[in-house]
């Protein structure tokens, strides 16, 4: 695996390369947003690591660039601002998922495992899932409603799916985080909640009926209801 790591604290960088390397993974380091950009698609990298706060390009910045050429390698934010508005700008931006300095090595490498594990997972081929107008094509990778097709980043897709199929029951929080980001701790964070208002705003916004729901203390669904 190779990673590449956009990280101005010199010591922390060292010590995520070091980590990183024990566990097998390769792992380059750059300094400034503006030379990340130019190294990016130089080398065949598995994800890339980005912090915000950096000279040069910032890390969201540089986040929006990738996605303007590259959607599907993971992106993991790795920064101190850990408020809800900089997480919802990361996911916008196109980052797949947000880890709030200071950090476990050791979640870093589950997030890791979790983003590249699931890129290479191939999903079910020649599989049409359909509740109401929405139509999910599992061997394109493709949601539509009304006809009207709704372009979903991995992740969302992803949980998308595994609402999907479960046919109207609900689904926990701790199963989405072991099904769709292969982390079976409870992490603290408000990842899930933020992705499903990405997919509410994408899914249910301008459609009726509304299929994307909440339950109270047993998690969320795909159902059509009055």
């Amino acid at each position: 695996m190779h990673v590449l790591l956009l990280e101005d604290d010199f010591k922390l960088a060292t010590e995520v390369k070091v980590f990183l390397n024990d566990k097998n993974i390769e792992c380059d380091v750059v300094y400034d947003g503006s030379l990340f950009l130019k190294q990016y698609n130089t080398a065949q990298y598995n994800i890339y690591i980005l912090d915000i706060n950096v000279p040069g390009v910032n890390g969201l910045e540089v986040c929006s660039t990738i996605r303007t050429t590259d959607k599907q390698t993971p992106i993991l934010m790795l920064t101190a601002f850990g408020q809800i508005e900089d997480k919802v700008d990361a996911f916008n931006r196109g980052a797949d998922d947000y880890l709030v300095k200071p950090f476990h090595f050791d979640e870093l490498f589950v997030r890791i495992q979790s983003l590249t594990r699931r890129e290479s997972k191939p999903f079910s081929v020649d599989e049409i899932l359909r509740i109401e107008n929405l139509e999910i094509n599992t061997s394109e990778m493709k949601v539509s409603r009304n006809q009207n097709e709704i372009i979903l980043s991995p992740k969302e897709y992803q949980l998308l799916l595994l609402l999907a199929k479960a046919k109207g029951r609900p689904v926990s929080k701790q199963t989405i985080l072991e099904e769709v980001w292969d982390i079976n701790f409870e992490t603290g964070t408000n990842t899930i909640e933020v992705y499903i208002n990405f997919l509410r705003k994408k899914i249910d916004k301008e459609f009726t009926p509304k299929l994307i729901h909440t339950r109270p203390g047993f998690g969320y669904y795909v159902k059509a209801e009055d």
